[in-house]
């Protein structure tokens, strides 16, 4: 078993003449929380479409758990779906279906669980991601962080080995980024999947990373421990980070 869960290898991809990944080589240990970070338009979520086979690369290699997915057929990607999933930035819920009925979706396929044991299910992930008196409602009567935090209990539904966070604190309020920030900090402290998580929010990053991918231009320009990014002298990612700094990081338990 690759001690690696995620690996990009040398992957390049272009939109017509626009070169937006070229040449990103990175790994993710297992059980680790790699952070993707750069401006919009660097090829962050790009990446993560890779993985989940949304996309395909014009060149290099991509391994997911230990297998070389790059040539995968739509059908064998489900097998790689099966294992990791995705927290898309609209939380992507059925909007016909309610809060609990969306978490619950994963667990319909499970034949070892009966209704019974779905609900305790739902009720168990509604709470741990504080949503549980909002089961009732409809996805267009959540907040977008509302619908977030329920994209994950039914990302955790489906008990996978790894998450893809796709700008999980993007277009919240900054109360609602800190409870975000929290609510996943404790899901990795709780069950230690491998994670990826792409966000530009630098207070993110610093309480989830254990280390970044930096983009710039379509390349690597840093992959290493948060502790050596804080501290890099490089002048744009000095500028980088202190973009977050004119803003405070709330302190907000929940």
């Amino acid at each position: 078993m690759s001690e690696f869960f995620f690996e990009f290898r040398d992957v390049c991809k272009s939109f017509d003449d626009h070169l937006v990944l070229d040449h990103v080589s990175f790994a993710v240990k297992r059980g680790e929380t790699c952070v993707i970070m750069g401006r919009s338009g660097v090829g962050k979520s790009v990446a993560l479409k890779h993985i989940m086979g949304f996309l395909r690369g014009d060149s290099g290699q991509i391994l997911v758990d230990g297998e070389d997915v790059t040539q995968f057929a739509e059908e064998e990607f489900m097998r790689v779906r099966s294992k990791v999933t995705m927290v898309f930035q609209s939380g992507a819920l059925f909007d016909s279906l309610t809060v609990g009925e969306n978490i619950a979706f994963p667990l319909a396929s499970k034949k070892e669980m009966d209704d019974e044991a779905i609900e305790a299910r739902v009720q168990e992930l509604a709470e741990m991601l504080e949503v549980a008196d909002m089961l009732d409602k409809l996805p267009s009567e959540l907040s977008t962080g509302m619908k977030r935090a329920v994209a994950i209990a039914r990302a955790l539904a489906q008990d996978p080995e790894a998450i893809l966070y796709d700008e999980p604190t993007t277009m919240v309020d900054p109360i609602m980024v800190a409870h975000m920030s929290d609510l996943i900090l404790r899901l990795k402290e709780r069950f230690h999947k491998t994670s990826i998580v792409v966000t530009h929010d630098t207070h993110l990053a610093k309480k989830l990373a254990d280390r970044v991918v930096f983009l710039q231009e379509g390349r690597v320009s840093f992959f290493g421990p948060w502790e050596e990014f804080e501290s890099s002298p490089d002048a744009f990612l000095r500028n980088f980070r202190m973009q977050d700094e004119l803003i405070p990081a709330l302190d907000v338990t929940v």
